[in-house]
């Protein structure tokens, strides 16, 4: 059993994400977005230190808080004024996204709460993974690894960066 204070900091941890990200989609200035989603990114790491996972942690920030933001803020640097509110999106489509975003919501609680108990059921056989098994989980070739879409983020990252290059030229 878990003590008071650790599950504390699980929930401090999980509303910083939370909150965090919700403002980096709400705010009008991008480099706050930017600087808020460092912040997701972090108490991502947080979890992951939380959860004894040193190396997913350490990843977590050197490659994500510290590479990927960074490349963020050089395209946002090269492509924008950084100072400038962006301007307000108008839409008459509202109630289409409020309706397709409660979808998806209630899409992911069905599938959470419909595989709850095959999740619970598995978890003794993955009780304490090692580094080379959450490894080859992750970027394994095989049925259920990720190595494609980990390799499909990296090059659409990639190319978002080359297009704010060229636009960034181009004025």
């Amino acid at each position: 059993m878990e003590s008071v204070g650790s599950t504390i900091f699980y929930w401090i941890i999980a509303l910083s994400i939370v909150i965090f990200s919700v403002l980096t989609v709400t705010t009008r200035k991008i480099l706050r977005a930017a600087t808020y989603l460092l912040f997701v990114l972090f108490a991502t790491a947080a979890l992951y230190f939380k959860l004894d996972y040193e190396f997913l942690g350490s990843v977590q920030i050197a490659v994500y808080a510290g590479g990927i933001v960074v490349l963020f803020v050089f395209a946002i640097l090269l492509t924008t004024h950084p100072g400038d509110n962006s301007k307000q999106l108008t839409s008459r489509k509202k109630f289409l996204g409020l309706v397709g975003a409660l979808a998806t919501a209630g899409a992911c609680a069905w599938a959470l709460c419909s595989r709850s108990a095959d999740l619970f059921t598995s978890l003794p056989s993955m009780a304490n993974p090692s580094m080379h098994r959450i490894g080859e989980a992750m970027l394994g070739t095989n049925y259920g690894q990720y190595l494609l879409p980990f390799e499909a983020v990296s090059v659409l990252l990639l190319a978002c960066i080359i297009g704010g290059v060229v636009i960034a030229r181009k004025r």
